[in-house]
């Protein structure tokens, strides 16, 4: 191997507007979609890291467990999330959460909440 300077550049991605344009698709129920936007597969195969977005409109609740851990941020509306410990948040607008791996999560909502996640998973893999 050369030195430093010989190595191309990594380029980064750029995805524009997804939060306004992307339409995730329905994975449960009546009421929740999730869609990955971006993964890291490629690139990282043995840790790859997956991210895009996930709504859930009123209706039946989302019953999830985690085989990944994941990051949360809430970008519109609100959820209502709970966990086996009894832990219980409203959660909204700008609000983070971290679902370790093993999480059993309760998501519900009065009207709809969108928001972002990334989670260390292959894509497609929630």
């Amino acid at each position: 191997m050369g030195s430093v300077g010989d190595e191309s550049p990594v380029r980064f991605n750029y995805f524009a507007q997804q939060q306004q344009t992307f339409q995730p698709p329905l994975i449960a129920n009546e009421n929740a979609f999730l869609g990955d936007v971006v993964t890291s597969e490629k690139e990282n195969p043995k840790a790859p890291v997956s991210a895009g977005f996930y709504r859930l409109e009123k209706g039946t609740p989302l019953v999830y467990t985690y085989t990944y851990d994941e990051m949360k941020i809430i970008l519109e509306g609100h959820f209502d999330i709970s966990d086996e410990s009894g832990q219980k948040v409203h959660a909204t607008k700008g609000d983070v959460f971290y679902f370790p791996k093993g999480a059993k999560i309760t998501f519900t909502t009065e009207d709809y909440g969108l928001a972002f996640y990334t989670g260390q998973r292959k894509q497609g893999a929630a």
